[in-house]
């Protein structure tokens, strides 16, 4: 058997309340961020269609807007998102103390 493990708020963030835990978990296919955020928050407009990676965003607590190719999808604490490769999409944080888990893959 083999594992391994990390506490999100032991690794330095990124960016601005964003916590990469790849490296620290040395996962090889599967990219699982933690960002914690208030009010305000906003991340760049992105896709991953050059890597073919699909995303999931988990709000766990605050509120969040996740626009997907210019659509706006709320989020309440318990909703999630999955979001295509090509698909241009960023993350607005819409409370404070707002938590959210990304993950994405091929």
């Amino acid at each position: 058997m083999s594992y391994d493990t990390a506490t999100y708020t032991d690794v330095d963030p990124a960016a601005p309340g964003m916590h990469f835990l790849r490296d620290p978990l040395d996962a090889e296919t599967v990219g699982l961020t933690v960002l914690e955020a208030d009010a305000g928050w906003s991340g760049m407009e992105h896709d991953h269609a050059e890597d073919d990676h699909e995303e999931i965003y988990l709000l766990l607590e605050g509120a969040a807007t996740v626009t997907i190719e210019g659509e706006a999808v709320s989020l309440e604490p318990g909703d999630a998102v999955r979001i295509d490769p090509a698909d241009t999409r960023s993350i607005d944080v819409d409370a404070d103390d707002s938590l959210l888990v990304l993950a994405g893959a091929p």
